[in-house]
Parts: C-alpha cells; sequence; structure tokens
C-alpha cells in the first residue's frame, strides 16, 4: 500500500500563485508516476499533470500547460505542483495519485493510490 497525503490549498486571487505538496508512504518503490487531478463541483475528476517517480519526464493537460509545473523530491518522497497564473476556472479539489505503470497514466483507472485531496479556491 502507498499512502498520500495532499497540502497547500487555499484561498488565492486570479493570477496568484500556490504550491501543492503531496508526502508518500509505504510501498513507494511500487510507485513509477505521480499524477494531479482536480473535482470542480459537479463535475467529473479530471487529469491535471504527472510526473515519472524516478525518471524526469512530465507531462501536463492542455488547461494547465504553461502554467503549472510538476516536480518531486525523491529524498523527500514528496512531489510538488506549482501553480502560477490561476484562474477562477482552477478552482477544484486537487487530488494526488500514485501510479504503478510506466509511461504517461491519464485515465483515474490507471492510478493506484489516492490522497484525500486538498481545496483550491481562485476568486475572480
Amino acid at each position: 500500500q502507498v499512502q498520500l497525503v495532499e497540502s497547500g490549498g487555499g484561498l488565492v486571487q486570479a493570477g496568484g500563485s500556490l504550491r501543492l505538496s503531496c508526502a508518500a508512504s509505504g510501498r513507494t518503490f511500487s510507485t513509477y508516476t505521480m499524477g494531479w487531478f482536480r473535482q470542480a463541483p459537479g463535475k467529473e475528476r479530471e487529469f491535471v499533470a504527472a510526473k515519472g517517480w524516478t525518471g524526469g519526464h512530465t507531462y501536463y493537460a492542455d488547461s494547465v500547460k504553461g502554467r503549472f509545473t510538476a516536480s518531486g523530491d525523491n529524498a523527500k518522497n514528496t512531489v510538488y505542483l506549482q501553480m502560477d497564473s490561476l484562474k477562477p476556472e482552477d478552482t477544484a479539489v486537487y487530488y494526488c495519485a500514485a501510479s504503478r505503470r510506466f509511461g504517461y497514466p491519464e485515465l483515474l483507472t490507471e492510478f493506484d493510490y489516492w490522497g484525500q485531496g486538498t481545496q483550491v479556491t481562485v476568486s475572480s
């Protein structure tokens, strides 16, 4: 099992920045890709970004490309999502997720472990 705990959410004005953190514990050696998803009220959970756990490849949803940056610190078993130029439409609960798959998983079903989520609210 892998346990994931997110932190760093909050309220920010449009144009501002936030950095989310996700601390992983447990059988992290079985994890190959770390992802970020979000779910706005009344909408389905959607892919935001992901990063290879030990590799350097990152990939993003088109809606956040150029504004969000996924990174990680293997020594701390922690991944981050730096969110800049935030927009009101970025308002959602953000979830960290871990996948045992290589490559570029993006589907919810491709991720095996999930955090509890952290609220991000962007005011206009």
